[in-house]
């Protein structure tokens, strides 16, 4: 360090700096609040002895101040479910007298997930919530050193993470259980995208379940949850033919895959019968009206706030939740013995 360095007075951006980390990260140190990993706060407070570091009282008295600010970031396309969980949350957040500041991305690379976060916390943010669509999302926030507590709407349950989620592994579970309980035994899965954590739970719960009772899991189908590449996924089963039951990644591919099946004279569910997810507010006036699994984004929403609300009060948190979704039967579902 230069003479002209350390006769200059050192501010909060130096330590920062010299300790490699964000100043919201050395002004929580500074302030002794939580959520700050122990190798974290020792490299600032190493750097704040270097460089003599002395925050004034004033400006420390700003930042213990409660923002009542949660920022909350959401990563990939506005489908129903991560919409509706938004929407769920901001509701949540309002009635808990909270300010919510959203930043939104389709893709989720590291570049723009650090200038998402940075951006949060320069509002003083008290806590984040990610929605995840995509693993890409988790993977990209990983590595940053946030220094406020974080809860991520995701169903893989990955390590590292304050994960809640409805469980997307018993609802597929209890879909295809229920196709079974109707006779079903050669039972196909039109999945979500690769890529989407989501899906992968529906596939494994779907396996689960037909592994359970000895039946065959075909490849699943996989679509990109638009009710456009349900219609294409549907017209090549039904050239195919040999199956009597589809369980849907979701409402809209379900919409699809019935519109094709019904071009090509397949009756549903006296052919087919046909079960989607979410029971999204159009699943009910489908033709027939639809058999799904019922998503309570509303309540998601208001979990991730309580959670979040718990981690920022108490910094620790016991379990973080995973609701299961609910079987609604409707028309589109029938036994086996309602076949022409």
């Amino acid at each position: 360090m230069s003479t002209e360095d350390r006769a200059r007075v050192a501010n909060i951006f130096d330590v920062a700096r010299l300790a490699g980390v964000s100043h919201q990260t050395v002004s929580r140190v500074v302030n002794n609040l939580p959520n700050v990993r122990p190798a974290t706060r020792q490299r600032v407070e190493d750097a704040i002895k270097q460089l003599r570091y002395r925050p004034s009282t004033a400006a420390r008295s700003l930042v213990t101040r409660r923002s009542r600010t949660i920022g909350l970031i959401t990563t990939g396309s506005p489908d129903y479910g991560p919409s509706s969980t938004l929407i769920g949350f901001n509701e949540a957040a309002r009635k808990a007298r909270y300010l919510v500041s959203i930043t939104s991305m389709l893709e989720a690379d590291s570049a723009s997930m650090r200038q998402s976060v940075d951006l949060l916390l320069s509002q003083n943010v008290e806590g984040l919530v990610l929605i995840a669509a995509h693993r890409g999302a988790l993977e990209a926030i990983q590595g940053i050193d946030l220094g406020v507590p974080l809860v991520a709407v995701e169903s893989s349950g990955r390590l590292g993470f304050h994960s809640v989620s409805i469980d997307q592994y018993q609802g597929a579970y209890d879909a295809t259980m229920h196709l079974i309980e109707l006779g079903h035994r050669e039972i196909v899965h039109l999945a979500g995208p690769d890529h989407s954590m989501d899906a992968t739970e529906r596939v494994r719960g779907w396996r689960a379940a037909l592994s359970e009772h000895g039946l065959v899991a075909r490849e699943p189908l996989v679509g990109d949850w638009s009710p456009a590449s349900g219609y294409r996924v549907g017209q090549q089963l039904a050239r195919a033919g040999g199956f009597t039951g589809i369980f849907a990644g979701n409402d809209q591919m379900a919409l699809g895959a019935m519109h094709a099946l019904g071009q090509a004279g397949v009756s549903i569910p006296g052919d087919v019968s046909v079960i989607g997810f979410d029971d999204i507010p159009e699943a009910e006036h489908f033709s027939p009206p639809l058999t799904t699994i019922r998503q309570d984004f509303s309540e998601l929403g208001r979990t991730v706030m309580s959670t979040l609300l718990e981690l920022i009060l108490d910094g620790t948190l016991e379990e973080a939740p995973h609701p299961a979704p609910q079987l609604v039967a409707r028309e589109s579902t029938g036994p086996l013995s309602l076949r022409s």
